[in-house]
């Protein structure tokens, strides 16, 4: 299937289901995944982050209360709205496979259950358009479901990767990992479908 029906179909999906998305990921503890963000950036000052696949505005809002200067962006219109609306945060709505930011322009880039929807031969390349958006020494998060597979799953399409593969892809586009970690934190591998890594702008 071509990109242009994967990425419509998706956006799709998430357009359509826009309300039950927000209704039920609103309240999800992902404070994990923040502290494990912002403890890689100076902490004493305003950050400028851009969320990657903001969704409903979740994160945003969190973002924009402990004073940082936050950016959201993706690829559904329903979801800009909500955003826009529930943070008070700029959102700009646009296509993951075809993003055009700012160079140098970003602490960091929040990617939280985002990426995976990037096919795997397009992940490289979107690896870097973001690589060339951060500003110097700028700190990529990235958590997305782990797996070995790509496809399709209802409307939605996914690339589901475990550790090596992520770093092949980070390495490629410019990217240092620093550390990763496997949620919900306390369970046994086995029952940790989620893996967030932290890297930073070479």
């Amino acid at each position: 299937m071509d990109l242009k029906t994967i990425e419509s179909l998706t956006v799709g999906h998430y357009d359509t289901n826009a309300a039950d998305f927000f209704a039920g990921t609103i309240d999800h503890d992902v404070s994990q995944n923040y502290q494990a963000f912002l403890s890689a950036m100076e902490s004493d000052r305003s950050l400028k982050i851009l969320d990657f696949g903001c969704g409903p505005g979740r994160d945003l809002k969190y973002f924009s209360t402990l004073g940082h200067v936050a950016v959201g962006l993706d690829g559904s219109a329903e979801f800009c709205k909500m955003a826009r609306e529930y943070s008070g945060c700029d959102v700009l709505n646009q296509n993951f496979l075809n993003v055009e930011l700012p160079e140098d322009s970003f602490d960091g880039i929040f990617a939280n259950a985002s990426l995976f929807h990037i096919p795997a031969k397009q992940l490289t390349n979107v690896l870097r358009t973001l690589h060339k958006a951060l500003c110097n020494d700028g700190i990529l998060f990235m958590s997305n479901p782990r797996g070995e597979s790509e496809g399709w799953s209802g409307q939605r399409y996914g690339n589901y990767m475990e550790y090596d593969v992520v770093t092949q892809h980070l390495k490629a586009s410019g990217y240092e990992p620093l550390h990763h970690y496997y949620r919900p934190s306390g369970k046994p591998l086995n029952q940790q479908p989620w893996l967030a890594v932290v890297s930073r702008r070479c």
